[in-house]
């Protein structure tokens, strides 16, 4: 069996509320985050190996509410379960004074290359993502690169605005992508500092498909972003601006559309919201109350 690998973007949990980690709270009454449905669609799926980018100071927490447990799960399953670390430190320079945002999500990845041995997929950790992206994804690793993409209207917020990597798309083809900032919701679909957003407009969350040939695209290109930083307290490296240059340099980047609908806990305000769409799933019987009862 091939090996299909999901590597999972948590070194930043717990960096947007500022009083606890909130994304390591349960989201069901059994004891399950965002993670764990992430994790089991992903079994479900065909992946094989998990690898999580968690940060040093995060993971006792980190293994005790989630990650024992899942190796658990995942030894059981017959799926590989490994951790990587990103720090602020983790770059061939002194770090900037004043610096204290983490690097971006393409230095993650970078962090997590010992770790990348096959083809692999990225998500965000605090995000569902739907069992279909799964489903595409896994279908679709292999030498080839690829995107997920969702409708902005099944991405966003009632509690603030969101960042959304805006996708340029021909023939199922990626042409490019614009990192949008404080995009909000309207009665008719989304805006960005006044301008309209159709509710059809396919956009990226961080579900990114690679081979591992990828690894050495970002290991060349994180000097040169280090060198060419305008603010180096902010600036970050990061996999959809990585790929709207790879794509602008002739690398093709296939797009996969999901229509399931996303959630998340960007504010701490989503989570009412995430819970309840939780209930409505089990309830509906798309998930098992036990959740990895059907894997076996």
């Amino acid at each position: 069996m091939s090996k299909k690998i999901l590597v999972i973007l948590a070194a930043g949990i717990g960096s947007r509320f500022g009083e606890g980690i909130k994304q390591l709270t349960p989201i069901d009454g059994n004891g399950h985050l965002i993670i764990d449905y992430s994790i089991h669609d992903a079994i479900a799926a065909g992946f094989n190996k998990i690898v999580f980018i968690i940060r040093h100071d995060i993971e006792v927490d980190f293994r005790t509410i989630i990650g024992n447990r899942i190796e658990n799960e995942c030894s059981r399953l017959g799926v590989e379960v490994r951790y990587a670390f990103q720090e602020i430190t983790d770059v061939p320079i002194a770090v900037p004074e004043g610096r204290i945002k983490p690097w971006g999500t393409g230095h993650a990845v970078l962090c997590a290359a010992s770790q990348i041995d096959s083809s692999f997929a990225v998500i965000n950790a605090d995000d569902y993502y739907g069992k279909d992206a799964f489903v595409h994804a896994s279908d679709f690793l292999g030498e080839n690169y690829g995107l997920v993409g969702y409708k902005i209207s099944n991405t966003l917020s009632d509690n603030g605005g969101v960042t959304r990597g805006i996708c340029h798309v021909e023939n199922d083809k990626l042409t490019g992508i614009k990192e949008t900032k404080n995009i909000v919701k309207t009665a008719n679909g989304a805006e960005a500092k006044g301008e309209i957003i159709a509710p059809d407009v396919l956009v990226s969350m961080n579900f990114w498909c690679f081979p591992e040939t990828f690894l050495s695209v970002i290991k060349e290109g994180f000097p040169e972003f280090l060198n060419k930083m305008v603010n180096e307290k902010t600036d970050e490296y990061l996999l959809p601006t990585i790929a709207d240059k790879m794509i602008k340099n002739g690398t093709e980047f296939s797009l996969m559309t999901s229509n399931d609908k996303w959630f998340g806990v960007t504010y701490k305000e989503d989570r009412p919201f995430v819970e309840s769409s939780f209930r409505q799933l089990l309830t509906d019987g798309v998930y098992n109350v036990d959740l990895y009862s059907d894997l076996i």
